[in-house]
């Protein structure tokens, strides 16, 4: 089960990318135009937050169940999982390649790892989790080949905040995972996407941005993204609820992936190419080492679990 929603997971997220290019067309957003970007975005998220606390009304969940100590903590989330995390993404992406872009967004899975082993007993870095984010992350390089992908460049505006943003991203899903354990995930993740959009949106309004190009076809896109976003957050937040976060995150290497394909069906592109055969390859194989890494580890705990109840 773990497989299957944490490959749609990815799957969706990796729809995105087609889609936000799309519709930055339909709405004429120019690529140097990162206010407008966020507003876009802040719409996306405001929607994707109100959708989930909604339909988490209509499942009678306790949307209004809060008091000022979990508030502040919804309130932190949405700032850094959704709106920070996406302004130095965006700053980022403009200051240097797509292909880097892509690759360099993939250390969330290192940060996530290395967060994970020094915050939990039971979720340690062993050398076969460290083999498959290894894999994964060259399978993320091959697919990625012939796009001057090893001409040398790093600046702080650039490649700098493609990283921050992977970091703050990691920090961040670590510390929903802890609220999430006292809190139902879908009004979790309802709250910190429209809290974080809502952000997004008064910067992009804040520093100039504007969109003035509404119709049919990006209103239906734009409902898509914010569904998208929707069923994606609530299924990892309750991935990560009650799995490691080295063993969910993991997955984050197939966001690409999809991405990569998904762009080149979307904008008429070609894709019967080897690279993408042996990148996905390696992306599985870095996937199904950390698995089974983690499912070894669980073993050894109940094993030792009952050697301790023996010797009791």
């Amino acid at each position: 089960m773990l497989v299957i929603v944490a490959t749609v997971c990815c799957l969706l997220w990796g729809s995105s990318f087609p889609a936000i290019k799309i519709g930055y067309a339909l709405l004429g957003i120019t690529q140097i135009d990162i206010p407008s970007k966020l507003i876009f975005a802040g719409y996306r998220f405001v929607l994707a937050g109100l959708l989930l606390l909604i339909l988490a009304a209509l499942s009678k969940k306790p949307v209004f169940d809060l008091n000022r100590r979990n508030g502040a903590q919804l309130m932190l989330l949405g700032l850094t999982q959704t709106a920070i995390q996406y302004v130095f993404f965006y700053i980022g992406l403009a200051y240097t390649s797509g292909v880097r872009g892509s690759i360099l967004n993939s250390t969330t899975t290192f940060f996530s790892v290395l967060l994970a082993h020094f915050i939990y007993k039971n979720d340690k870095v062993s050398p076969r989790k460290a083999l498959g984010c290894l894999l994964g992350f060259a399978g993320v390089m091959v697919v990625n080949f012939g796009d001057g992908l090893f001409e040398f460049a790093f600046t702080l505006l650039g490649e700098g905040f493609i990283v921050i943003a992977a970091f703050v991203l990691s920090a961040a899903s670590i510390y929903g995972k802890r609220i999430s354990q006292s809190m139902d995930v879908m009004v979790m993740t309802g709250y910190q996407l429209g809290f974080g959009g809502a952000v997004l949106l008064a910067s992009g309004y804040a520093t100039g941005g504007s969109l003035h190009t509404f119709t049919p076809a990006s209103m239906v896109l734009l409902a898509y993204l914010a569904s998208l976003s929707a069923v994606a957050f609530t299924l990892w937040s309750l991935l990560l609820k009650y799995n490691q976060v080295g063993r969910v995150t993991v997955f984050n290497f197939l966001v690409p992936v999809f991405g990569t394909v998904l762009s080149a069906i979307c904008l008429n592109e070609n894709i019967m190419e080897l690279k993408n055969l042996v990148a996905l390859v390696l992306v599985c194989a870095g996937i199904w080492l950390v698995a089974r890494s983690a499912q070894r580890g669980a073993g050894y705990a109940k094993a030792d679990a009952g050697l301790g109840r023996g010797r009791a």
